[in-house]
C-alpha cells in the first residue's frame, strides 16, 4: 500500500478568485451587528467633533470578533482585513492600536451600559428561541429561574516585561485577573485586570467584579441569584455585601463559597455521631455509598459550642455544611484528615433549610455547591478566547484586550443559543473553530448579491449554512 502517494499528482499555483476562508466567522460578525452590539459601542467609544475613517466602534467590535475566532495579536486582524470581499473595510493594525489605547476607565463604564442594554436585548432572544434563559443544571435536576454567577481568580502568564506583571502565589510571573462568569448562558460578565501579586481573596476586588457582574444581568432576570466562589475567594466583606444585597425587598441572592477547615471546624467534626452523616449525591443524583462519601451540617455545633458562638461575627443565617470522601491514592491529606482517613471540604451557604423541599437540604446544597468547578471550564475556554495572552507591554492596551476578549466569549456563547443545534450547541470555542469559523467558502456574485458557497463535501456544510441563516435572520433591536 502506498501511503504516501496522495501528494504525488499535486501542484501550487496563485490565482485563486472569489474563495475565503474563515468564512464561519462571518456569522460572528453578522451576530454582533445584528444584535445591536457593534452599534452600542460605536456609542460608547464616539467622540464629539471626531470623525475617524473607521468607526472606533466597527473597530473594537471586529476585534472581538478575531479574537472569537482565535487570533491572539492585534496584527491577526489582517485575517478579516486581507478577504474585503467577504468582510469589506476593516481597519489597519495601527488604526487597531489607536482604538485600544482610546479606551480608557470613562470609555470602559459607556461600553459596559451598552453591553448591558445588549445582553437584555440577546436574552430575550433566547427567551424567545428556548422558552426560557437555560437554567443551571445540578445533578439530575436544575436550578429553575436561578442565574448562577461564579467568580473565581485564574494566573496569566507574561513572557515579557509587561506592565502590572509580578510575581505569582505559584511563583510564575504574569497577571492574576479576576472573572464573573455566567453559569447558565457560559457569557462573561465582567473582569478585573490585576497584578499578578494580587491576593487570592481581596475583598474589593471581588465586590467590584460582582457588582458589574449582577449589572450586567437583565433586571428582570436579578431577582432570583446564586454567588458561587470557591475557599481561596471567600472573605467576610464578600459574605456581608451579599446578605446586604439579599436583604433588599423582592430580590434573592443567595450564595454557596468555600469554607476555611479551622480548629474550630476540625472540632465540630469531632463531635459528629456516625449517624448523623447524609449520602452524597453523584452527578447523576444517585446516592453513593456512605462508606464512601457523606454530608452533614456544622452550624448548629458551631452556634452552640461550650465556648460560645463560634460564628458570632457572620450574618445569623449563615450555614456550614461538611463533605467527607474516602480519598483517591496520592492526594495530600492534612495530619487531621489523615487521622481518620477522610478528606474534607466545606463550604458556607445562606440557603435556608426546609422540610417542604427536597432543593435545600444539604445534600442538594453539597451538589448545588460542588458545579463551581464548572468555572475552570469557563476560564480554560475563556484563555483560548483571548484571555490567555495578553499582546502589549502597556496595560491600557491590555486591559482593552481583556474588555474585548470578554466580548468575544459572548458572542460565541450568544452564537450557540441563537444559531447553533445539536452538539455545537454545547461546543467549545476550538471545536467551533475547527468545524464552522475556519470554514472555506466561494463568494459567488449575481443578481446584485453576494452568496457563500459552502463545500458540499464539509461534514458540516449543512449546519454552517442554518447557522449563517440563522444569524442573518436575527430581527434588529427597536431603541
Amino acid at each position: 500500500m502506498d501511503v504516501t502517494g496522495w501528494s504525488r499528482d499535486l501542484s501550487v499555483e496563485v490565482g485563486g478568485r472569489g474563495v475565503v476562508s474563515h468564512a464561519g466567522t462571518a456569522a460572528v460578525r453578522v451576530l454582533a451587528d445584528r444584535t445591536g452590539l457593534t452599534t452600542g459601542l460605536s456609542r460608547a467609544l464616539a467622540r464629539r467633533g471626531f470623525m475617524p475613517v473607521h468607526d472606533r466602534g466597527r473597530v473594537l467590535a471586529d476585534t472581538a470578533v478575531l479574537i472569537a475566532d482565535g487570533g491572539r495579536v492585534l496584527s491577526d486582524l489582517a485575517v478579516l482585513r486581507d478577504q474585503a470581499e467577504l468582510f469589506g473595510p476593516v481597519a489597519s493594525d495601527p488604526t487597531l492600536w489607536r482604538t485600544l489605547d482610546a479606551v480608557g476607565e470613562p470609555q470602559r463604564r459607556k461600553i459596559a451600559r451598552e453591553r448591558a442594554t445588549t445582553r437584555e436585548y440577546v436574552w430575550s432572544l433566547i427567551q424567545r428561541r428556548h422558552g426560557q434563559i437555560p437554567p443551571s443544571r445540578v445533578a439530575d435536576r436544575d436550578l429553575g429561574k436561578t442565574v448562577v454567577i461564579r467568580l473565581d481568580g485564574s494566573l496569566v502568564i507574561a513572557h515579557s516585561d509587561k506592565q502590572l506583571a509580578a510575581g505569582t502565589y505559584k511563583g510564575t510571573f504574569g497577571h492574576h485577573p479576576l472573572l464573573a462568569t455566567c453559569d447558565n448562558t457560559g457569557e462573561s460578565l465582567a473582569l478585573l485586570l490585576r497584578k499578578g501579586s494580587a491576593g487570592s481573596n481581596t475583598t474589593a476586588d471581588h465586590l467590584e467584579v460582582l457588582d458589574a457582574a449582577i449589572a450586567q444581568i437583565p433586571a428582570k432576570h436579578r431577582r432570583d441569584l446564586l454567588i458561587t466562589v470557591d475557599g481561596a475567594g471567600a472573605s467576610h466583606g464578600l459574605v456581608q455585601h451579599i446578605t446586604t444585597l439579599n436583604a433588599k425587598p423582592g430580590r434573592r441572592v443567595h450564595y454557596s463559597i468555600g469554607w476555611e477547615l479551622g480548629a474550630r471546624e476540625r472540632t465540630a467534626i469531632g463531635r459528629i455521631p456516625t449517624t448523623a452523616w447524609h449520602t452524597v449525591l453523584d452527578h447523576h443524583g444517585d446516592p453513593r455509598p456512605l462508606d464512601k462519601a457523606g454530608v452533614v451540617e456544622l452550624t448548629a455545633l458551631l452556634r452552640q459550642h461550650p465556648d460560645g458562638d463560634q460564628l458570632e461575627n457572620w450574618p445569623a443565617d449563615l450555614r456550614i455544611i461538611c463533605r467527607r470522601e474516602k480519598p483517591h491514592p496520592g492526594a495530600q491529606l492534612s495530619l487531621f484528615e489523615e487521622a481518620d482517613g477522610w478528606r474534607y471540604q466545606l463550604f458556607a451557604t445562606n440557603t435556608p433549610a426546609s422540610s417542604s423541599t427536597s432543593r435545600n437540604t444539604v445534600q442538594f446544597l453539597e451538589a448545588r455547591h460542588r458545579p463551581h468547578a464548572r468555572v475552570e471550564d469557563h476560564i480554560r475556554c475563556g484563555k483560548q478566547t483571548g484571555l490567555g495572552h495578553l499582546p502589549s507591554t502597556n496595560i491600557d492596551i491590555n486591559q482593552a484586550w481583556c474588555l474585548a476578549a470578554t466580548i468575544a466569549i459572548d458572542l460565541l456563547a450568544w452564537l450557540r443559543l441563537l444559531c447553533l443545534d445539536g452538539p455545537l450547541a454545547k461546543a467549545e470555542p476550538k471545536t467551533l473553530r475547527y468545524r464552522l469559523l475556519h470554514t472555506a467558502a466561494r463568494i459567488v456574485r449575481g443578481q446584485r448579491k453576494r452568496t457563500l458557497k459552502i463545500p458540499e463535501t464539509w461534514p458540516w456544510a449543512d449546519l454552517l449554512a442554518a447557522c449563517l441563516r440563522a444569524a442573518l435572520a436575527l430581527p434588529p433591536p427597536t431603541r
